[in-house]
């Protein structure tokens, strides 16, 4: 059965609403070099006590438009994708290798249509970590746009570290949605779990840690040239961070990272499955 386009990007959003502290944890960890903020604990205290509840919610309207625009994307793509693969083959039941070329293509497709608002959800989180001078402070996702535009051009701005982003969303997804897909089928085929809660829920913890432990030294990249509103290419990123924190910055935030993506991986999916259950039930109806 086809289902809409836009499944994948509102069960992230849902998703979001819950893990938004948790991914401004990880950015602030990831945007600051120094050990000012070492443990996700002590960032957590620190935002509590110098902006509050609502702190732990800063940016979260790049990061809801960014998910009805990045997940739209990646589901979207990746799930026609598979409709058309099974189309082809209809006989083969192991499709887990190609699986994972499709959902790769989905992701970097999607991280080049998501970037504008990565860029803004990155900074806004970051911004109460930095220097008065070098805060942003955009007020909401769109005067962060419109503010990007104007000062750094539509293509530098918005598009800023457009290729580490592109990159870490291919490996999301391969390491995401494709795990997330091969280890449901292992667990229908042989341990006779169904297409069940449990099976997705067993399903996607073991995607979130396997899409952690491989996106983690991207995503810092990532974070650290889209927070800085300077001349940061990737290269000078990954030669100034190993130079002042040696190799063992590329994990940097692992643990926050899993803490975010772990849940968000479990949630989204169990949001997507949901919906695409609700809506079989009253199609057939």
């Amino acid at each position: 059965m086809e289902y809409p386009f836009w499944f994948g990007g509102s069960a992230s959003s849902m998703a979001t609403l819950f893990t938004h502290p948790l991914d401004l944890v990880k950015v602030r960890l990831q945007a600051t070099p120094n050990a000012q903020q070492a443990c996700t604990s002590g960032t957590m205290h620190r935002i509590l006590l110098t902006e509050g509840f609502t702190g732990l919610y800063s940016g979260l309207s790049a990061a809801l438009l960014r998910q009805m625009t990045y997940s739209t994307v990646r589901f979207g793509v990746y799930e026609d994708l598979k409709i058309r693969l099974r189309a082809c083959r209809p006989g083969e039941k192991d499709l887990g290798s190609m699986l994972i070329p499709l959902s790769a293509f989905s992701g970097f497709i999607a991280g080049v249509v998501g970037n504008p608002a990565d860029i803004v959800n990155v900074r806004m989180q970051s911004d109460k970590a930095k220097l008065l001078r070098d805060q942003t402070r955009y007020r909401h996702v769109f005067d962060g746009l419109v503010q990007i535009i104007r000062k750094e051009g539509p293509l530098s701005g918005i598009f800023r570290g457009v290729g580490a982003n592109a990159t870490r969303a291919a490996l999301m997804n391969s390491s995401q949605l494709a795990s997330y897909d091969i280890c449901k089928s292992y667990f229908l085929r042989n341990f006779g779990m169904g297409d069940s809660a449990a099976n997705h829920l067993v399903s996607s913890a073991v995607a979130g840690m396997v899409a952690t432990t491989i996106c983690s030294p991207v995503d810092v990249v990532k974070t650290r040239v889209m927070s800085s509103s300077g001349p940061q290419g990737i290269w000078n990123v990954l030669r100034a961070s190993t130079l002042r924190e040696g190799p063992a910055w590329i994990f940097k935030g692992w643990f926050p990272s899993f803490m975010r993506l772990g849940p968000q991986t479990v949630l989204t999916m169990m949001f997507f499955e949901q919906h695409k259950s609700i809506y079989s039930r009253f199609t057939v109806i």
